[in-house]
């Protein structure tokens, strides 16, 4: 559209995948949308295959390059430099915002933007896994962070942090803007007191994101109060072997893992749980999005005491934290949640409260528009770009 400037969003990972980032990148980009001097591309990648697609996806671009082959969950091709570069120039964008979990797409957008404004959005602390057999990917995932992402950073117009872990705070040119909550959708339940005893994890259930600490919880289930229930949302290759890992504790009947679902489905979830529970081992969860959307609904929420996490709850007051890795600790914060109805009606007023203050997108997403305005006032007006007739 005449006078609206192209701004292009390039995350590696994008909805219909599940995922912080991909809700972070999906709010950024429905955002830009709504704005009348601004205009998304979403550049990102496909689930399978080697095919670029060009599609409108609920009312927004999206360009999905294909990928050779995925190390740990991060796709990645060679033929991307090249690609990013032609897909900037067709689609006339004046600026790039970065989306970089891991390395990969979104950080390398930056450096191949050229004059455009630039904006890296990091979400991650350190990704070391520190897991048994991963020590050949620490060692890169090391030698990225230490010498190829500062330069990246270095060339970024502008970094956003999501949390004080993240690799981009403390940067001079930094911002911090954490993920928000729709708080229209993740809405209060009933009072805690008054919920079944469901604990529920919501997130990935990935064998490469085996720091999200989901075997912790599965072993603390069996000290959890008779008719406690663990719900499992979230898809990927991992379920399986948890439920395997419930069968031998003697407590699969105990356990169900949904799949996939749509964020009104975990929201009902969320409102119906008793508490939910982030149960991370490292660094590499930088916020824990989950934790604010379920707090948000007023649900009392317990995490471990790492990464971004101890940013989101206030130990005490709006959640209760635990050391990582600890299947004690966490069982019996769990336990004291579901056995005593004040306390978890007091965390759940409190988290609510939290969540409404400091996390509603509304006023995150005038923050982040306004930093992107601030660095495309002055670029020229994009050259319309061809859309694709296939939608999804």
């Amino acid at each position: 559209m005449t006078g609206r400037r192209t701004v292009a969003v390039v995350t590696p990972y994008y909805p219909p995948k599940a995922g912080g980032v991909e809700r972070y990148a999906a709010r950024v980009a429905a955002e830009l949308a709504a704005a009348p001097d601004l205009e998304p591309v979403v550049i990102t990648t496909a689930s399978r295959g080697l095919r670029t697609t060009d599609t409108v996806e609920d009312g927004v671009r999206v360009i999905r390059l294909g990928a050779w082959l995925r190390v740990s969950n991060t796709p990645l091709s060679p033929l991307w430099p090249v690609q990013l570069r032609r897909w900037l120039h067709r689609t006339g964008a004046v600026a790039v915002n970065g989306h970089a979990p891991v390395p990969g797409l979104g950080d390398l957008a930056v450096v191949v933007a050229g004059r455009r404004a630039t904006v890296l959005t990091y979400h991650a602390g350190s990704m070391h896994k520190g897991e048994p057999g991963s020590a050949l990917a620490d060692r890169l995932i090391a030698g990225y962070e230490r010498h190829l992402l500062p330069r990246v950073m270095r060339r970024a117009d502008r970094l956003v942090a999501v949390s004080p872990v993240s690799l981009a705070a403390g940067q001079p040119h930094a911002e911090r803007i954490t993920p928000g909550v729709d708080l229209a959708l993740f809405t209060p339940g009933p009072p805690p007191s008054s919920r079944g005893r469901t604990v529920l994890y919501a997130g990935r259930l990935d064998r490469t994101s085996a720091w999200k600490g989901v075997d912790v919880l599965v072993r603390a289930l069996p000290e959890l109060p008779d008719g406690t229930r663990l719900v499992l949302a979230g898809g990927g290759d991992a379920a399986a072997g948890h439920l395997a890992l419930a069968q031998r504790l003697g407590v699969a009947d105990r356990v169900a893992a949904t799949g996939e679902l749509p964020a009104a489905e975990v929201a009902a979830l969320m409102r119906g749980a008793a508490l939910l529970v982030l149960p991370s081992r490292t660094e590499a969860e930088s916020f824990g999005m989950v934790l604010a959307e379920a707090m948000a609904c007023g649900t009392p929420v317990v995490g471990s005491a790492v990464g971004g996490i101890p940013d989101v709850i206030e130990d005490g007051v709006s959640g209760l934290l635990v050391p990582p890795g600890d299947t004690r600790a966490l069982a019996a914060a769990c336990t004291r949640v579901l056995t005593d109805g004040a306390l978890a009606d007091r965390l759940g007023a409190a988290g609510r409260e939290r969540s409404e203050r400091l996390y509603g997108w509304d006023g995150l997403m005038a923050r982040y528009l306004s930093l992107l305005r601030s660095l495309t006032v002055d670029r020229p007006e994009p050259r319309p770009g061809r859309v694709s007739s296939r939608t999804r």
